[in-house]
């Protein structure tokens, strides 16, 4: 079996994940409120906004790790709880902000956890094939040996990326689109990784997959994403292309900071004070 991703192929985008009506409340707070949101495979969507806007939660409730309080998430038109966990996790994975492991497992142990909706506890050949595969995508194949505890948290961090790859990574022949939902994977990169880790994800939505992302930097937002939605005090405001989503105006209320756009050399723009 041949695990490397060829990144100049382009799956048939099939197939959505769509949140409809969605409410959701926590601690008798009211957390996101009527969002519909439908995400495709072969794009990359970038959910934006400010502190407390919603955006993680509405991750969780479009990963089903969080259930709503009213409305449904859907893949492939079927409920999420209608799936059979195992069968879910193998078509969606995600890496959230607080990725804990306290045991001293090597880095490519680690990985392997990815593949358990797969192998079971039977770890076969194709499994060390992908993990593999997987850290050498995310390059820590280097690490493979080390004590996860004792890597950097920029390191970590893409080991867990390089976990939540192995999950779905025989997404990439596009039978079945697998979905890649990414909670800040930025986080604790220095900013060569940040575009090491964005670039990843963007390859893998051309590669026919879906491609989630929360991200605070509007500006790396506008560079990497196909779709964005922009969220604020658990509603919706706008969903579409960059440009449409990213209106200066509703920018400047909603982040309490005028903002504008700054035109560059090559014919984009990005998103500056004042």
């Amino acid at each position: 079996m041949n695990v490397a991703i060829d990144w100049h192929e382009r799956a048939a985008p099939a197939g959505l994940l769509a949140a409809h009506d969605v409410h959701l409340s926590r601690g008798g707070r009211r957390v996101l409120q009527a969002v519909d949101l439908g995400a495709r495979p072969g794009r990359l969507l970038a959910l934006v906004g400010p502190n407390g806007a919603g955006k993680s939660s509405l991750l969780g409730v479009l990963a089903g790790v969080l259930s709503p309080s009213l409305g449904e998430v859907s893949l492939d038109g079927r409920p999420l709880s209608a799936w059979a966990p195992e069968a879910l996790a193998r078509r969606r994975a995600m890496l959230s902000q607080q990725a804990q492991l306290g045991f001293a497992f090597r880095a490519e142990e680690v990985v392997m956890l990815g593949r358990s909706p797969h192998a079971g506890s039977r770890v076969r050949g194709v499994d060390h094939e992908i993990v593999e595969a997987a850290l050498q995508a995310t390059q820590v194949w280097h690490l493979r040996e080390r004590n996860y505890l004792e890597l950097s948290g920029g390191e970590r961090q893409r080991v867990q990326l390089a976990r939540v790859l192995a999950q779905i990574w025989e997404g990439r022949d596009g039978s079945e689109p697998c979905w890649l939902l990414l909670d800040e994977p930025e986080a604790g990169l220095d900013i060569a990784h940040q575009h090491f880790v964005l670039r990843r994800a963007r390859q893998f939505a051309q590669h026919g997959f879906g491609v989630i992302v929360v991200l605070h930097d509007l500006n790396l937002a506008v560079r990497y994403a196909d779709d964005m939605a922009l969220l604020a005090q658990g509603r919706l405001l706008r969903h579409g292309s960059p440009a449409h989503v990213l209106d200066t105006e509703i920018l400047s209320n909603v982040y309490g900071l005028p903002l504008r756009r700054v035109p560059l050399d090559d014919g984009a723009w990005m998103l500056a004070p004042g």
